[in-house]
């Protein structure tokens, strides 16, 4: 063999083993397994947080969601970096929120409510967005055949405490009851959405079923003053704008003496008797496993279906009971203050 064949073979093994080591580099791959247990490891990342406004009920999931993904992601051996801000109340704020997310660029969007989750949709079909707090994702969505999974960027968590049974548990609480007043946020679509449902409800148990709605926090006393004269029993879905302002509406119903049953906890903690209630914090920690799965595991949102709250529990508020003469059911749980 002579000497020029002979460099050509040396050279041309020495590429072979050039491109292998290359094609073999794992180094920046924040998903590959390196423990030999087949955990991933996990990289450093940063979540934008758009919460659609300050209440107690979504405060508890968004912290909740940053307990659990911290704990997640430093014991897969990487870093999150948070950037919580609130919309209070806004579509404008939370489109503006978004589209900085989207501008920095970062890894994961959690929207913290209806709103939010509408915005982060308009925002960005590209970075995964993770909802909670929401009650139908059809509804927020405007998607129809809804399958339990978007298609798209998006998933979550749903907030929605069975409605038939919200409904039954004011009767059963109120068994005399005749006149109900339906008190929500027009503006706020899942409101509709439950609304609608309670009311299919209870007009075919033969209770009369009347809408009072308020447009913001600057008609809803009056409103609420008005469903108080007509009403035997108040229903307030999971209504953020309620929440925000519970202690409005307690203001009016209680000297009134109308009780009310509420969609959420927090709604409940400030003017309700009674609700059929979930745990937030744990249903933010829920999104936080699904974050995880996410950026560390490299799950798809557009296939992972969306994720029911815990399983709900009848609750009553033992002050406002007592203010207004109730009893609840032993087996009812005290709402904790």
């Amino acid at each position: 063999m002579n000497k020029k064949k002979l460099l050509a073979i040396l050279l041309s093994g020495a590429m072979a083993l050039s491109l292998a080591a290359c094609g073999s580099d794992t180094s920046n791959d924040t998903t590959t397994d390196t423990s030999g247990d087949g955990a991933a490891t996990a990289g450093n990342y940063t979540v934008g947080i758009c919460q659609q406004m300050q209440h107690a009920a979504l405060d508890e999931a968004t912290q909740g969601f940053q307990d659990k993904l911290t704990e997640l992601v430093t014991a897969a051996g990487g870093t999150v970096e948070f950037d919580p801000q609130n919309a209070s109340g806004e579509s404008s704020n939370a489109a503006t929120i978004i589209n900085g997310f989207v501008s920095s660029g970062v890894d994961l969007i959690m929207a913290n409510g209806t709103t939010s989750l509408q915005a982060a949709q308009a925002g960005t079909t590209d970075i995964p967005i993770l909802g909670t707090s929401i009650t139908d994702y059809a509804t927020a969505l405007q998607m129809e055949n809804w399958s339990g999974t978007s298609g798209t960027n998006i998933s979550g968590t749903t907030d929605l405490a069975p409605l038939e049974d919200q409904a039954q548990m004011l009767l059963d609480l109120f068994p005399d009851a005749q006149n109900v007043g339906l008190l929500y946020c027009s503006a706020e679509p899942n409101s509709v959405y439950q609304v609608n449902i309670v009311r299919e409800y209870l007009e075919g148990q033969g209770l009369t079923c009347t809408d009072y709605t308020f447009s913001d926090s600057n008609d809803l006393a009056s409103v609420t003053q008005t469903a108080c004269a007509s009403s035997d029993v108040i229903y307030i879905p999971t209504d953020n704008t309620a929440a925000s302002y519970a202690s409005t509406i307690h203001n009016v119903v209680v000297p009134a003496g109308v009780p009310v049953i509420t969609g959420d906890t927090g709604t409940c903690s400030g003017c309700g008797v009674a609700v059929l209630g979930i745990d937030y914090y744990e249903l933010g920690q829920i999104t936080g496993e699904m974050a995880y799965e996410i950026l560390v595991e490299g799950a798809d949102p557009a296939t992972m279906e969306v994720r029911s709250a815990p399983t709900p529990t009848k609750m009553y508020n033992p002050s406002i009971c007592e203010e207004l003469g109730i009893t609840p059911p032993e087996d009812y749980t005290a709402l904790e203050s």
